[in-house]
């Protein structure tokens, strides 16, 4: 009696973007209150509330008013919170046992990974067109080609933050994530010369160690024509890959659970 051949394709994870599923993680990322206030409320109303200052509009910085140098700098900052926030909301979904029951479908993991990056880089982009919508009525002015490049570069560099925010979700069990990543993200951006320009001395040497500060500079350099420094480049490229590792570690151990 021969044997008949059972077609197993239909158990293989599926590669490739699911576009429903993107979808769905959109929305609940949408519907997440305190997502949204972090991400697309904060970082305009902290712009207006330091960057408007009338003296601002009328100095200079490079190619632009020191107005618009604070709202690419709030910009970055929102879309660092944004695609953390977006990476790190797996926190919340291995809590409630989401997670369990995806690996149950023919959802493949890479395909899982990408959806979460990409949802989160929807999320930052949408910081970044919102505080320039705020920001540019508001005062920001000069070369608005570099403005534009800055912006655009900004939400690019921030998906090094992605893998930050998934490396997070999966080592912090807590479904408050943000709660703690919050204010550690404000204050490596402080750290980092995100608020503010280092200047010299022993803390503008520290920045060089910190996460936000090579994205710092590169994103306002189309504006302040300063130049980059290769140490920015190795600071972004260091720990983009020491998040994207930890990121992979983490996962590889959490779908290896029965």
């Amino acid at each position: 009696m021969s044997a008949v051949a059972v077609p197993i394709t239909a158990a293989r994870p599926r590669r490739g973007l699911n576009l429903t599923y993107l979808k769905v993680e959109l929305r609940r990322l949408l519907r997440n209150r305190r997502t949204v206030i972090f991400t697309l409320v904060m970082p305009p109303v902290f712009f207006l509330l330091f960057g408007t200052v009338d003296s601002y509009k009328t100095d200079s910085v490079g190619h632009a008013n020191v107005t618009a140098w604070i709202m690419i700098s709030m910009a970055l900052y929102g879309a660092i919170l944004a695609t953390t926030s977006g990476g790190a909301s797996v926190s919340i979904e291995r809590a409630q046992g989401w997670t369990r029951q995806l690996r149950l479908t023919p959802l493949s993991p890479v395909t899982y990974v990408a959806t979460k990056v990409i949802s989160a880089m929807v999320l930052g982009l949408g910081a970044v067109v919102v505080t320039a919508a705020v920001g540019i009525p508001a005062g920001a002015d000069g070369d608005m080609a570099r403005i534009t490049e800055s912006l655009v570069l900004a939400w690019v560099g921030s998906s090094v933050f992605a893998a930050f925010g998934l490396f997070m979700g999966y080592l912090l069990p807590a479904e408050n994530v943000m709660q703690i990543l919050g204010p550690v993200l404000a204050l490596l951006s402080f750290a980092g010369g995100l608020f503010m320009p280092l200047g010299d001395g022993v803390f503008a040497t520290i920045a060089k160690f910190v996460p936000t500060y090579g994205l710092a500079q590169i994103v306002r350099a189309p504006v302040t024509d300063d130049g980059v420094s290769m140490w920015a480049f190795v600071n972004v490229i260091a720990w983009g890959a020491v998040f994207v590792a930890g990121a992979a570690w983490r996962f590889r151990r959490d779908t290896a659970r029965v």
